[in-house]
Order: structure tokens, then sequence, then C-alpha cells
């Protein structure tokens, strides 16, 4: 009957809004130079162009709900996280350096443990500079 309250969730959806206030903090400080200078030069504005302006900044922070916020979630797809835990094949022997081929790409590659055969599956498990630290696949038993 009780629906248990996800605290992981509300922390989550806390702190992207918190992300978003702050993206918002420059069009906040525009719009009160904006508001400003009107009041400076006595330009009074009527109301109905306020309430329409107030629903358009609504809408806008709607859709940069809708749109920024899953952009923080999203899994890196560039960079050299992306490298770790991928296959790789040696190219030139490991002994403890050499090449290893990953995605038709070519690496080079130092072995952690010890020389690796040409042909042989390994899986990066770093990155040093330019040269990819590998490790032998376990072999499925």
């Amino acid at each position: 009957m009780w629906k248990r309250i996800n605290t992981e969730l509300i922390k989550r959806t806390i702190r992207d809004w918190l992300k978003v206030l702050v993206l918002l903090l420059d069009e906040a400080a525009a719009l009160l130079v904006v508001v400003l200078v009107l009041r400076f030069l006595e330009i009074k504005i009527p109301l109905p162009i306020m309430v329409t302006a107030g629903l358009l900044v609504g809408i806008l922070v709607f859709l940069i709900h809708k749109a920024v916020i899953p952009s923080f979630h999203r899994k890196i797809v560039t960079g050299s996280e992306v490298m770790i835990g991928k296959p790789a094949r040696v190219v030139k022997p490991l002994t403890p350096a050499g090449t290893v081929a990953v995605d038709s790409e070519h690496w080079r590659a130092k072995s952690i443990e010890g020389n690796i055969e040409t042909d042989e599956t390994v899986e990066i498990v770093g990155l040093d500079r330019l040269t990819l630290q590998v490790k032998r696949t376990k072999s499925p038993s």
C-alpha cells in the first residue's frame, strides 16, 4: 500500500535542477540588466507584456528541462573513458610493448601481464598518454 520513496532519484533530480539553475544565471543577469535600463530610462512595461514574458520564461525553463537534463545522464562516447574495457587484437607481439588493433585502428600498447603473442585478444585496462595498457582476456571455461 505504501510506496517506498526513491531518495537517490530525488537527490539526482535536485542536483539536475541546481545545474539548470546555474546554467540559467546568465539569462537572469541579462534580464536584470534590461529591467534596470528600462527603469533608468523610465520606460513603463504594460501588464500583458510582463505576463507574456513570464510565460515565455516558463516555457524556456520547461524546454531546458526536457533538452538539457537528459544530457547529464548520457553515456560517455568519446575520450579515454570509452576505451577502457574494450577488446583488442594483438598485431605486433607485446614484449611488453607492441601494437594492437582496436575498432580497425592500430594503437601502441603495453602489456601489464608480461609478453603476449600476435593474434591474441586482450582487454584495454588503461591509457597512458597514447599508449594503451592491456591484459589478456579471460578465456571462457
